[in-house]
């Protein structure tokens, strides 16, 4: 059975850091699409992040340069490295993994982390 589960520190000042961890079982992150997702309150989902199999890496225009995802192979999970937070990434982070079809697609979520920015 495959499974995501995320974890990471909630709460962080405007201008702050955060990792958002999501440890895969059932999966092998090295063999699949893998990605981060985010949704605010009122908003459509957005995708953050992904890893496609082949390793390459695609972000969201509204995190390019301020995020990072990276993989741990030993410990089969993948992160996300926020860093310049403003108030408005404050959003419900799950990780997603699938396949890949002309581009990858994520039929397996994790349940989420909240993120809160605040000013």
């Amino acid at each position: 059975r495959v499974r995501l589960v995320e974890s990471g520190v909630g709460s962080v000042q405007a201008g702050g850091s955060l990792r958002l961890s999501c440890v895969a079982t059932g999966v092998p992150v090295g063999r699949y699409c893998m990605a981060w997702f985010r949704r605010a309150p009122g908003k459509e989902r957005e995708r953050v992040a992904r890893f496609a199999a082949d390793g390459s890496i695609l972000y969201g225009d509204s995190v390019q340069g301020r995020f990072t995802i990276s993989k741990d192979f030993s410990a089969n999970a993948l992160y996300l490295d926020m860093n310049a937070l403003p108030p408005e990434d404050t959003a419900l982070y799950q990780c997603a993994t699938g396949g890949y079809a002309g581009d990858c697609y994520f039929p397996v979520w994790g349940q989420g982390a909240q993120v809160t920015v605040s000013s």
